[in-house]
């Protein structure tokens, strides 16, 4: 009898009899049933979510249906659609928690070719009937109901992983290991470039780093490959007039918070005023400014401000701590995956999740430049509702085993092992 072949994570090596067995959908055993147990980081980590999901309806009515009432339509507009999200990101969710993660390596390539087609759609000339051009850029299918960048994230996360996983130690090696990410990476971010999507396109560049950092990628490649990116950069960002603008009026301060299309600091004043204003306990639920107008877009791009406002220090210190626990149990799922690859999804899945929500606290109280990123659960938009979703699937499969039950327990997918 050979014994069972564990890798670095402890979990059984792919291709190895062991990881074979713990893939079987279901025993051959008459009268058992194998199903997922999750741990108690994936039980607690869609607690969070759902904490998340619950108080992101709340807080989105209050900063949308004066907007919706201003367009003509009835309050609950944005409310409803974003619970049409919630509705198929649940359904989803259910579902992909019951899916093998492992599965995700041998589907990552066509995820990746697909997004790349998707967003080269959005771009095309003589798709505007498809994807119409919104506040200037050209981001979405079918009105606004599809984001492809969105989606090509989870494509990043789950590509990288796998073709690391796959050259193993080549990766040493600049040539053979780094290369075919930048070329697969960098189209990507060429096409969220030409949406024009500077925010995402870095994000991609960002994603992949970690995660080839987390996986052993050499430091030096890294400090080398940045020395060559900052005259690029640069360059792109010079012919993004807005980018560099929003850039200068961040450092600029109050001097350029006009209220017109030209103030481009206006956001983050409002936000700051709004934040300001709610002090420890906030001024109460719908009882808000900024969402009369004040800020524009204040249920997407500065929803954070609203939660300042009306719930207060507290509210805004309860939001972070629940994203830092999201943060906590996903890295905690990742140390404790079943297989590498496994592991750097893990890391890559909360890591875009967490640092999207840091990154737009950060530019609600103004201690980061104005990045258009949304609050994941919390801010409008069912294209990254369903994403986050999704992934949180991913992370709560991965979080969770396999075992063999028997009797009435053997149905029970909350039921601890042991009872």
């Amino acid at each position: 009898m050979t014994s069972p072949v564990f890798d670095a994570f402890g979990g059984p090596v792919a291709g190895s009899e062991e990881s074979t067995r713990s893939s079987r959908g279901a025993s051959s055993v008459p009268g058992v049933r194998e199903r997922w147990r999750m741990s108690v980081e994936a039980r607690a980590l869609m607690v969070v979510m759902v904490v998340l999901l619950s108080f992101g309806l709340v807080v989105l009515y209050s900063a949308s249906a004066l907007s919706a009432a201003d367009e003509g339509r009835v309050a609950h507009y944005f409310l409803a659609r974003q619970a049409q999200g919630a509705l198929v990101g649940l359904l989803l969710f259910a579902v992909i928690a019951k899916v093998d993660a492992e599965r995700w390596r041998s589907l990552a390539w066509p995820i990746m070719i697909l997004s790349m087609l998707a967003m080269l759609i959005t771009i095309l000339p003589g798709t505007e009937r498809f994807a119409p051009e919104v506040n200037g850029s050209r981001r979405f299918l079918f009105g606004r109901s599809l984001q492809p960048a969105e989606f090509a994230k989870l494509a990043v996360i789950l590509w990288t992983p796998m073709l690391l996983v796959k050259k193993g130690a080549a990766m040493r090696r600049l040539g053979k290991g780094l290369a075919p990410f930048l070329v697969v990476i960098g189209l990507l971010s060429l096409i969220a470039l030409a949406q024009p999507d500077v925010s995402m396109a870095m994000t991609f560049c960002l994603l992949m780093a970690v995660i080839l950092f987390a996986g052993g990628a050499r430091i030096a490649h890294f400090v080398f490959l940045g020395l060559l990116a900052i005259p690029v950069v640069a360059q792109r960002l010079a012919e993004k007039d807005y980018f560099l603008q929003r850039i200068l009026s961040f450092f600029a301060g109050f001097g350029t918070a006009e209220p017109n299309a030209s103030g481009l600091a206006y956001q983050q004043v409002q936000s700051l005023i709004a934040v300001g204003s709610g002090q420890l306990v906030g001024v109460g639920f719908g009882e808000g400014n900024q969402q009369r107008g004040w800020t524009p877009l204040a249920y997407n791009d500065f929803i954070a401000s609203v939660v300042g406002e009306e719930f207060g220090f507290i509210g805004v210190t309860v939001l972070v701590s629940l994203f830092a626990a999201y943060a906590w149990l996903g890295f905690r799922i990742a140390r404790t995956a079943r297989t590498p690859y496994q592991s750097l999804v893990a890391i890559g899945l909360t890591y875009i999740t967490v640092i999207t929500a840091f990154v737009h606290v950060g530019v609600t109280i103004s201690l980061l430049p104005n990045t258009g990123l949304t609050l994941p659960f919390i801010s409008f938009g069912r294209s990254n509702l369903v994403l986050t979703m999704i992934m949180t699937g991913i992370l709560v499969n991965i979080g969770s085993v396999r075992e063999k039950r028997f009797g009435s327990g053997a149905t029970d997918p909350f039921a601890i092992s042991g009872t």
